[in-house]
């Protein structure tokens, strides 16, 4: 005689397993209340939303700070006829694609070498990451004194080895550039971090499988690093386009756009114009910086996502 082993009983007075667990998340959303979210609702609302709307809606006025007069898309109209926009816009996606794409290189590179085994690893971290907590008006500040044709200190030094140093930030071929390298400077660190985590978080399986097939370091850096440290890569590359496109206190404080208006960026001719007094007429450039930021970085995000996705 055989005895069959019963299951657990599942009658009506015992909830089904598969129901149980099916009912989980809706008492794990009960208990977080919309009342949580209301904070910060609020900032939202107050800090992005209001400003927003009423930025579009005095792009389409002459204001003062006491009063405005309608005048339609005429603010559009006049921003865009700039005779100094096409740079503007042209040395705009120059910088952000330059700053980004040295940021990329440089950050997987130091990650790479920061992840690896140093005894001053934890030292060099912190030189790195030092100059993204240094104000950036003060970055600039400091390099266009180092850089000054007669008394910078970068002249000085190639003046002992018998060079004559060009005026770096008064030549138009080299003005954007410097400031662009400055930038990389000072931003590199916080690629670096991102790099570091994203690195770290690799199961170490990966590597150790390349090291029994006999792989090299740069078999590990593509076959394992490289394809696997890809959501970094789209933060970092995000993160600096973005920042490229909206730069402007670098700028302003190394050159204010000059010689001339070689090194304008949209977002400085958007701050002379504030600074003649057309306030509509800047708000204007501000709209339109932010639509064209917006028609950049959706489609990047976009086409970036599906490549981190396919990965």
């Amino acid at each position: 005689m055989t005895t069959q082993h019963a299951g657990p009983y599942t009658g009506p007075g015992t909830p089904d397993p598969v129901r149980r667990h099916a009912r989980t998340p809706a008492k794990q959303s009960s208990a977080y209340p919309f009342a949580l979210y209301l904070p910060a609702a609020v900032v939202y609302l107050a800090i992005f939303l209001v400003p927003t709307v009423m930025a579009f809606y005095f792009a389409l006025t002459r204001w003062t700070l006491f009063d405005s007069t309608f005048v339609g898309l005429d603010n559009f109209r006049d921003f865009l006829a700039e005779q100094n926009l096409r740079i503007g816009f042209q040395n705009t996606l120059i910088y952000a694609v330059a700053t980004s794409g040295l940021k990329v290189v440089l950050g997987m590179g130091l990650g790479v070498l920061l992840t690896s085994r140093l005894r001053l690893r934890g030292f060099l971290r912190s030189v790195v990451f030092f100059p993204v907590l240094v104000s950036t008006v003060a970055v600039g500040i400091t390099f266009s004194a180092l850089l000054r044709p007669d008394t910078g200190l970068i002249n000085r030094v190639l003046a002992l080895v018998g060079i004559s140093g060009p005026d770096w930030l008064g030549n138009a071929t080299t003005a954007l550039l410097l400031v662009a390298l400055v930038d990389v400077w000072k931003g590199v660190g916080l690629a670096t971090v991102i790099y570091i985590a994203g690195i770290l978080s690799i199961p170490q399986d990966y590597y150790q499988a390349v090291a029994v097939d006999g792989g090299t370091a740069w078999h590990r850096f593509r076959h394992v690093t490289l394809p696997l440290s890809w959501p970094a890569t789209y933060s970092v590359i995000i993160l600096s386009f973005i920042g490229g496109l909206r730069s402007f206190d670098l700028i302003w404080t190394m050159t204010r756009g000059g010689p001339g208006f070689t090194s304008d960026v949209i977002a400085s001719i958007i701050y002379k114009q504030y600074q003649a007094g057309y306030f509509g007429l800047s708000t204007a450039g501000n709209v339109l910086l932010f639509v064209i930021v917006t028609a950049l970085i959706v489609p990047l995000n976009y086409l970036l996502g599906r490549r981190q996705v396919a990965l």
